[in-house]
């Protein structure tokens, strides 16, 4: 009788499971999500919309909007507020800052419904005979960091036109055609990529599309400058205080020369013209983001007055710049959208990151608007942090463009092992290696150099965008020599448990070393990042000792500290920078560990850290004499 029950039970666990629902309780069934907003169509939208904006209230931070939008029929309709926005990667448009809207027809309010899957949408019903609506909304912007971007300040406005608009939907947002005016704060002036009529405070922006309006942000300010570059590209510049527009003429001389070199480079411009827009401030939110005609760009006060000492900052505007080309023009396939309500993804963003990344420092170098050596050791520290870092051994490269959708840019506990946007530095290490194989392949005869032209030097003055796919990007190589091209691009992307792709550097003339000695570019960029001893304890600290960043599996690690602890003693003695480095010192060659008494929440504990290599810094050494790779892919074209 056991047997028999015992080859029951037996039989009965080799069958499928079936969900039983247990006697008594209620079982629904899920309602299902209809979609009753249009899908985006590439036909004319009929009419113009007109955008009127008050950006006058910079105390408060409040934009005020007035739009009219024509319409053709009656019945249902959609109004959408960009949700997906181009240069983010995710559906980051702030909905939640609009508030106040009312939608009239005929001179009577409209009831409006929000979609209850797609928030961003306003569901109305439009009554015969209505020839235009008439909406009315605010913006109401961060006042302090924590509730999102600053971007409106007592001397500085960054208007983003997807903030202060609804749009229409059902059609391509390139068939949207929309007129904006803009009122500015008295004496103030603006600058962007769309032309405008000025009139005192008043800006009446020229008619064009809503893709490219969306795409064309504006930086106005009450202290500005403007320094044409070339006969195409200018230089605005806004400040909180006037003092800090005093640039030498050497400097914008650097800026002229990166401009000039990314021509040269890449073989064509895909710009009518092209307006820098630069932000010298602590008090507007930092930002770095690229479109087609323009970029967006923030950086702290001291950018031209305290230049010798600022040059992990100047890598900003050769990166966004870049993007003109990469990302903007050429853009990949299942990136691109219709509308700014279709998801994008984000599989070719080591092409359109990681390759603008390894331009953006090749462009500083070949302009001297970063030196050689500043370039080298800016390389040392991106190439030092994948080295320490744990993350390749379970998340590959292709995995991490997901991140921008996965965590929205917030903060992490373990990037080192969580791993973050890698597609960017990891992307430069492999396009670093792609160059080193042209050359030794081709016997010195080509260069990355060739693929950039190949690539992105077509079509001179399409400001439009030509998408590609990787087979479009491996046959782009194989043009220039031929080679198994997607299959080592394959291995990069998806391989785990190996080190980080390195030996492109090593390739092409530079290996990486570590010493004991701190590059003057690194100790500029504690000055932002605070205390770095993350290549030998593992541990980052701002100026007060609260940890940014502790690497995985590293001795900082091992003793259980996080990011968030504080750092209250050194050896018995207050935290201070100096002697946490002194302690370093002190410990090498030695059995002794060093101590810390550290705090989390209300919790003191002492921890002590078994590490007695000494100081260790990453730098780049020169492999051979004469020019490596390297050194050529640096020098001026």
């Amino acid at each position: 009788m056991i047997r028999k029950l015992l080859v029951a039970s037996l039989l009965a666990s080799a069958l499928p499971a079936v969900a039983q629902v247990p006697a008594g309780n209620t079982a629904p069934q899920p309602v299902p999500f209809v979609d009753t907003i249009p899908a985006a169509q590439d036909t004319p939208y009929p009419g113009t919309i007109l955008l009127d904006i008050d950006a006058t209230d910079t105390e408060r931070g409040i934009f005020r909007v007035k739009e009219t939008i024509p319409v053709a029929k009656s019945g249902k309709m959609a109004l959408l507020f960009p949700k997906w926005l181009p240069g983010n990667h995710a559906p980051r448009g702030e909905i939640e800052k609009l508030a106040g809207l009312v939608i009239r027809a005929n001179g009577r309010i409209l009831p409006w419904t929000r979609d209850p899957v797609d928030v961003y949408a306003f569901h109305i019903d439009v009554p015969a005979g209505t020839k235009q609506l008439d909406a009315t909304f605010q913006f109401i912007s961060a006042t302090k960091a924590d509730q999102g971007r600053v971007v409106m300040t007592p001397t500085m406005i960054s208007l983003q036109p997807n903030s202060v608009s609804l749009y229409p939907a059902g059609y391509y947002t390139r068939q949207i055609p929309v007129k904006m005016t803009v009122t500015y704060p008295t004496g103030w002036t603006a600058a962007g990529a769309v032309p405008a009529k000025v009139s005192g405070a008043t800006y009446a922006y020229d008619r064009t599309n809503y893709e490219i309006l969306v795409d064309s942000p504006i930086l106005a300010g009450k202290y500005g400058k403007v320094w044409p570059l070339s006969p195409k590209v200018d230089l605005n510049v806004f400040a909180d205080t006037p003092d800090q527009l005093a640039a030498k003429p050497e400097q914008i001389d650097a800026h002229k020369r990166l401009v000039d070199q990314a021509a040269r480079t890449f073989g064509a411009e895909h710009y009518d013209h092209y307006e820098f827009l630069l932000s010298i401030t602590d008090q507007l939110g930092g930002i770095g983001l690229e479109h087609h005609r323009s970029s967006e760009n923030g950086v702290r006060p001291g950018y031209f007055t305290e230049w010798e000492t600022g040059a992990s900052a100047r890598n900003l505007l050769p990166h966004e710049f870049t993007h003109s080309w990469d990302g903007k023009f050429r853009r990949g396939a299942d990136l691109w959208t219709p509308d700014f309500r279709t998801p994008m993804r984000n599989s070719l963003l080591w092409v359109y990151e990681g390759q603008t990344q390894f331009w953006g420092y090749v462009l500083q170098a070949r302009s001297g608007l970063v030196s050689k050596q500043d370039t080298l050791d800016g390389y040392a520290s991106i190439l030092g942090t994948y080295d320490t870092a744990q993350g390749r051994q379970w998340r590959p490269l292709i995995d991490t463009t997901n991140d921008p959708v996965i965590s929205s840019r917030r903060p992490k506990g373990w990037t080192s092992w969580q791993r973050s946007e890698d597609y960017y530095n990891e992307g430069l290490m492999v396009w670093m290696e792609v160059d080193a194989m042209l050359r030794q392949k081709s016997g010195g005869t080509k260069s990355i150099d060739d693929f950039a032209r190949a690539f992105f030097g077509i079509r001179n003055g399409d400001y439009g965008e030509v998408t590609y796919t990787f087979d479009d990007v491996a046959k782009t190589l194989n043009g220039i020599l031929p080679y198994d091209w997607a299959g080592f691009l394959n291995t990069r992307l998806t391989e785990t448990g190996k080190p980080a792709p390195i030996n492109g550097f090593a390739m092409n003339g530079y290996k990486l070393v570590y010493g004991p000695v701190q590059s003057p570019y690194l100790k500029q960029a504690e000055k932002s990042r605070g205390t770095d001893v993350s290549y030998s304890l593992g541990l980052v600290m701002n100026k007060d000792g609260v940890v940014t960043a502790s690497i995985w599996d590293s001795p900082a690690f091992r003793a259980g500290i996080d990011v968030g602890t504080e750092i209250e003693a050194v050896n018995g003695e207050s935290y201070s920078s100096d002697r946490m480095k002194a302690a370093i010192l002190a410990a090498q060659g030695t059995k002794l560990p060093i101590r810390l008494t550290v705090k989390n929440n209300e919790r003191f504990r002492d921890v002590s850290l078994d590490y007695h290599d000494g100081p260790r810094y990453p730098r780049l050494e020169k492999v051979g004499t004469g020019d490596g790779g390297l050194d050529k892919l640096l020098m001026p074209r």
